[in-house]
């Protein structure tokens, strides 16, 4: 039988090593580029899941997740001022996720916390999260992607390589996620 808490922890790890991959692959000056004045940067959105991660994951059980000393909105304000930083804030803030997940059991999936005030099981406040990383990680995918164009490196299934990359699922050699 599968753990859910055990694949979640596998989820959260997929998307960090996505993020990671993308954030590798542009140049610094890209990661606080913005395609138009509406737009967050790399770095901002970086900001903002470390920022959520620590008031989300801190005190996981005992403690609202929305911690009373975040400020939302200057996460979206002056972007780390290097990739050093970016990447510290990045380390930091999944390193409080899994610090808050690796402990639980999937006996713990009914318990309560609260987010806002509002009550969610254990399992509801994950798959939140999990929807909340992955839309930011697509962001910052789309955005790499888009600055590296051509010389872009894939990581997932290259265009035109599925029957290459199923071959290699077949054989084990690929991982499905």
């Amino acid at each position: 039988m599968t753990s859910y808490i055990q694949d979640s922890i596998a989820l959260f790890r997929h998307y960090k090593k996505l993020g990671e991959a993308a954030i590798a692959q542009v140049s610094d000056a890209h990661l606080t580029a913005v395609l138009d004045p509406e737009m967050n940067s790399i770095a901002l959105v970086v900001k903002h899941m470390a920022g959520n991660m620590r008031s989300r994951w801190t005190d996981f059980l005992t403690t609202d997740g929305e911690k009373p000393d975040r400020n939302r909105d200057t996460e979206f304000e002056a972007p780390p001022a290097s990739r050093e930083a970016i990447v510290k804030m990045w380390d930091e803030g999944w390193g409080l996720v899994f610090a808050a997940l690796e402990p639980l059991s999937d006996a713990d999936l009914g318990r309560t916390v609260m987010i806002r005030s509002e009550p969610h099981s254990v399992m509801q406040a994950i798959n939140r999260q999990i929807a909340h990383y992955s839309y930011h990680v697509g962001q910052i995918v789309f955005l790499a992607k888009h600055f590296q164009s051509e010389q872009w490196k894939s990581l997932s299934v290259p265009r035109k390589g599925s029957a290459d990359f199923n071959e290699k699922v077949r054989r084990g050699e690929a991982s499905q996620r």
